[in-house]
């Protein structure tokens, strides 16, 4: 399997070079990564519990999906592509907000990323990847605010810096009735 290269940027987004995935991972280096969330009709999120055997977070519930942009991809395409390999659903994303974030993860990996963070609505059940997800589900937003406090460690880190500012933005984004 050929290396796959992501997208060194600079704190403003702006791409600084490009480098092995892995690698930027070891290292901390700031990339572009693209996160998907994806409601149902009943304003309920689809998360994804990552394949046990991924690289590193495997095992642990999180967004609809998520992944870096190739060089000389946009992150719209980028988060398109993600949730069609990952869950198999293709769904046309809304772009909602970007953020940057610097987490250490348990296998001494770190999340340096300048993420953009997108939006769809569809009732339809994912078709998963099994060798990105094992379980999915739909949660309403207010029952997954009570199941992080009660236990983080079943999250991915991304997800719990990333989730406390998605019902601000949901209100803004149009759901249907």
């Amino acid at each position: 399997m050929p290396a796959i290269e992501v997208i060194l940027v600079d704190h403003l987004d702006r791409p600084t070079g490009k480098m092995e995935k892995l690698e930027v991972h070891e290292k901390g280096l700031l990339h572009r990564a693209v996160t998907v969330y994806v409601f149902n009709s009943r304003h309920e999120l689809l998360l994804q519990r990552r394949a046990s055997d991924k690289y590193h977070c495997g095992g642990l519930w999180s967004n609809t999906c998520c992944g870096h942009p190739y060089p000389h991809e946009t992150t719209q395409a980028a988060a398109e592509r993600r949730l069609s390999e990952e869950m198999g659903m293709d769904l046309r994303l809304t772009p909602v907000f970007s953020l940057s974030y610097n987490l250490p993860l348990s296998n001494g990996l770190t999340e340096h990323e300048f993420g953009h963070v997108f939006f769809a609505v569809s009732d339809a059940h994912p078709v998963l990847n099994p060798e990105e997800a094992d379980a999915w589900c739909y949660r309403p937003v207010s029952a997954l605010r009570d199941e992080i406090a009660r236990d983080p460690g079943r999250f991915t880190p991304w997800f719990l810096h990333t989730f406390p500012r998605i019902p601000d933005y949901l209100e803004a984004f149009s759901l249907p009735a």
